[in-house]
């Protein structure tokens, strides 16, 4: 049985800065599990497949299912529905938020943490395969229940006309497609297994026309691993490395998942590097494509792509660029004297590798990176150090659902989970009844701060200060970001608020002060917060994104998301600590305000770029302007904004928007107008704070009922659609929204409804 691990290490060639906190991984032991437990799990997983098009999101039963044995909630409190015509009580709300906490507390690990499910992309784990595959370490990393797990999974989320989305709730594409199917086949599927899905597979992939219109990042998978040539990919030159910073299109100017990702593919693109030549990789040649390989026009493929995949079609002025370097500057760089800076960039980019690898502990910055750098680091030296120590990192960023092992889009949201169920539980003024899981949560908020800036020249690698921010995940992966770092601060100051008997001692003002320093620092002239870094370069440089599948990757673009988190958190800072920097941070919250204020839709929504969608944006927006102490009366913004969603409430109560608002830009409600807690949620917080429990209750009302009536029997509520997104078009897990958002919007509801009255 598999068995979720938590804090630990377990191999010499793991570092870490902080033991192991945080880290989660999922280990296999035949001998674990009575067989009422392995039936219990069979039967979630069938359920799962059985019902997989209709309900095409795992519900992270697994996890659940073990934590229930191993953190049993003592007694489930009796379920409360609520009727049409019926008022609701303040003992209703309180009864629900109870059979909530305790449930979702019964979900938190002994570090303090919540684990959960951080999946949905479909195009992570072919990079991960495919990288073992050509390093030779697939069966040594990847157990024989490993990959199991991992068909299971690309089996479970195949679409019914026999394609791969991006995303597990997306429409087949070819990028999803080619390469879930090569993963199948080098984990040691045949081309006519599974019961039929690897023919309907290739039947797809061959329908739309084959390997060749796969997106670049395929294509730069694809001919690393032998299947597609290098002539096929339009140019990723090392030797923009080499350019002076001063130039806009430095990589030290993009954004830095943009860059990172970038940096070791030019590496791989530089040496033309490609993998061992096996029986499969000629089999796929045949498999893939709709004429023989030898006849395929490689020019011609470097810029085609299916329409199914075409988020961002490549302007002229691309075709222009990549045509100039093909044809021009790249003959230079492969031949004498050239040659001698290809060699030079190839010297700076894995440099930069090593730095990113060194300062992350070999976890990286997100899971296309790590595999990438991992690669590299085997292409520079085989026997080398750096690749031993990538190996067992692998296993971070691998999770367990009843639909099978995913490959997650971090190591983890564990952080960003815990710093908002701290609010939530907060919010609910039932915190002494929560003493304990309160205090795992401070320590963990505690242990996972970053105590130190990277070493060296910053500049010199392009990094922003580190120290006193909070970073997404876990101390050890360590990049910091502004909105987690500003929901980390709200968190502890909410936690120095209740007495240490009950949460533990709070965070020493020397660290709070180092995360208001990290703050500010992050605030660039216009007033906005973007997410890692400064925004370093201009809006026209996304002319040259080259990654047809995602929208806003080239540089890091400012966020109402991380301009509301930062006002909040630095305005909850201002409250408890009013003489440290108050000038600078009045300033700060003031310019932070006229941002938000600046990028509202005239519809007043904000659009949302991390959550979906316009109810995530406009919940962001609404409380950064409430948070910088403007309110429905004074200012129009709100006003605004608390029509916009009072207009999208559904005649359930609740509210329900589609991931696809994301992609279009313009409000979809789900298929068949259902509702989602989630949404809910986020609607319910934001009318709240802009007064509406005062001007008309009942809309919060109806929203409530929604909620309480949601709610399951052991106190969980139900996963629905996907809610996370990032780049506009890719869709991504979060497993504790769920828990989190009825309980925070439960928990003002009743202190504002019924505490306060």
């Amino acid at each position: 049985m598999w068995k979720l691990k938590i804090a630990e290490g377990g191999s010499p060639w793991l570092i870490t800065v902080n033991n192991h906190v945080g880290r989660q991984i999922w280990d296999f032991d035949p001998n674990l599990g009575s067989p009422e437990e392995l039936m219990e799990i069979e039967k979630a997983r069938n359920n799962f497949t059985n019902n997989r098009f209709q309900k095409k999101h795992s519900s992270d039963l697994l996890m659940r299912l073990q934590f229930s044995k191993e953190n049993p909630v003592s007694v489930v409190l009796p379920q409360v529905k609520v009727e049409e015509s019926e008022n609701i009580t303040e003992g209703m709300v309180t009864n629900t938020l109870r059979r909530a906490i305790n449930f979702h507390s019964s979900l938190q690990a002994h570090d303090g943490h919540w684990p959960g499910d951080y999946g949905g992309p479909m195009f992570l784990m072919p990079g991960l395969v495919i990288t073992l595959s050509i390093t030779g370490a697939l069966n040594a990393v990847l157990s024989e229940e490993h990959k199991k797990e991992m068909c299971r999974y690309l089996y479970n989320h195949q679409n019914e006309d026999g394609g791969w989305g991006l995303h597990i709730e997306g429409p087949s594409t070819m990028f999803g497609s080619v390469l879930s199917y090569v993963t199948l086949r080098l984990l040691g599927e045949g081309a006519n297994d599974g019961q039929g899905a690897m023919e309907r597979g290739k039947g797809w992939i061959l329908s739309c026309g084959g390997a060749t219109e796969i997106t670049s990042w395929g294509k730069m998978w694809l001919s690393v691993l032998g299947v597609f040539e290098w002539s096929g990919n339009n140019p990723l030159p090392p030797e923009i490395w080499l350019l002076p910073y001063m130039l806009p299109i430095h990589p030290g100017r993009m954004w830095c998942h943009c860059r990172m990702v970038y940096l070791p593919m030019s590496y791989l693109y530089g040496k033309r590097f490609v993998g061992p030549i096996t029986p499969t990789v000629l089999s796929l040649r045949k498999e893939l494509f709709t004429i023989p390989y030898h006849e395929i026009d490689w020019n011609q493929a470097r810029n085609a792509c299916a329409k199914e995949d075409l988020y961002y079609p490549h302007p002229l002025v691309q075709d222009i660029l990549w045509a100039s370097l093909d044809k021009v500057v790249e003959p230079i760089l492969m031949h004498w004297p050239g040659k001698k800076l290809r060699e030079k960039a190839l010297q700076t980019a894995i440099k930069h590798i090593h730095y990113e690898d060194e300062n992350t502990r070999y976890i990286c910055i997100g899971p296309v990176n790590k595999v990438l750098n991992m690669l590299c680091c085997w292409v520079e030296d085989p026997n080398s150090e750096a690749f031993k120590l990538h190996l067992p990192r692998i296993y971070d960023f691998l999770w367990l659902a009843e639909d099978g092992m995913k490959m997650q889009g971090y190591n983890g949201s564990q952080l960003w989970d815990t710093a908002f169920t701290v609010q939530a539980i907060i919010s609910t003024n039932l915190t002494e009844e929560y003493g304990p899981t309160l205090r795992k949560a401070n320590m963990f908020m505690k242990n996972t701060q970053v105590l130190e800036d990277c070493p060296g020249d910053l500049n010199f690698w392009y990094r922003h200060i580190s120290k006193g921010a909070w970073p997404f995940s876990t101390a050890d992966h360590g990049w910091p970001i502004s909105d987690c770092t500003a929901e980390g601060l709200k968190a502890v100051l909410l936690l120095s608020k209740i007495p240490p008997k009950i949460v533990g001692e709070p965070l020493e003002a020397k660290r709070l002060y180092n995360a208001v320093n990290a703050i500010l620092s992050l605030q660039n002239t216009d007033g906005g917060f973007a997410t890692y870094e400064l925004t370093r370069s201009y809006r026209w440089l996304e002319l040259i994104n080259p990654a047809e599948t995602f929208g806003d990757i080239v540089i890091d673009y400012p966020y109402v998301e991380c301009t509301s988190a930062a006002i909040q958190a630095l305005t909850s800072f201002r409250n408890s600590h009013s003489g440290h920097r108050q000038e600078e941070i009045d300033q700060c919250i003031q310019k932070a305000a006229k941002f938000i204020e600046n990028v509202q839709a005239s519809d007043g929504s904000w659009y949302g770029s991390w959550g979906v969608c316009f109810t995530y944006g406009t919940w962001f927006g609404v409380k950064g302007l409430v948070a910088a102490g403007k309110n429905f009366n004074n200012c129009s913004s709100i006003r605004k904004a608390c029509n916009f969603l009072l207009s999208k409430q559904l005649p359930s109560g609740g509210w329900g928007e589609s991931y696809l608002s994301c992609q279009k830009k313009v409000y979809s409600n789900i298929e068949g107008n259902r509702p989602h807690v989630v949404n809910t949620g986020w609607a319910m917080l934001a009318l709240m704070d802009a007064g509406q429990a005062e001007r008309d209750p009942t809309p919060l009302h109806n929203g409530a009922r929604y909620l309480i009536n949601s709610q399951m029997e052991n106190g969980d509520f139900p996963q629905q659609e996907i809610m996370g997104v990032f780049n506009k078009n890719c869709m991504i897990t979060y497993a504790a929204y769920r828990n989190i958002f009825p309980i925070w919007a439960l928990g003002e509801y009743r202190t504002r409804l019924f505490q306060w009255s």
